[in-house]
């Protein structure tokens, strides 16, 4: 299979729409306050999961439709927070975040099966 850094057109504007999602993302939490005092890593990683949190009570309640987003579940609204919440931290880090997920993507494509492991 090809690796997607073969198809310049594809990375390249995953590259720049995900950044644009990012940039976007991160001046909606700062102007709506949500970096008003400086975050550590530490915190933002923690509300990653708890939104990860959150899409397993969904699941555990049968995955009812979003209560916040018109024709999406829990589970699709919460796994959006997760990527949201993550958006939000590469973009308050300066962290290129599209190079990586294209990066680790073609990297995990190398790896065998299971990665070596059982489960």
């Amino acid at each position: 299979m090809a690796e997607l850094s073969d198809h310049p057109y594809f990375t390249e504007c995953f590259k720049s729409g995900w950044l644009y999602v990012q940039a976007e993302v991160f001046a909606n939490a700062r102007d709506k306050g949500f970096w008003d005092t400086p975050r550590n890593d530490g915190e933002m990683i923690a509300l990653m999961h708890s939104e990860l949190s959150e899409a397993l009570e969904g699941l555990r309640h049968g995955n009812p439709p979003s209560e916040h987003i018109k024709n999406f579940s829990a589970l699709e609204e919460e796994l959006a927070d997760v990527v949201i919440r993550v958006m939000d931290m590469a973009g308050a880090r300066g962290i290129d975040l599209s190079r990586a997920i294209l990066a680790k993507h073609d990297y995990n494509k190398s790896r065998p099966r299971k990665h070596g492991k059982e489960f």
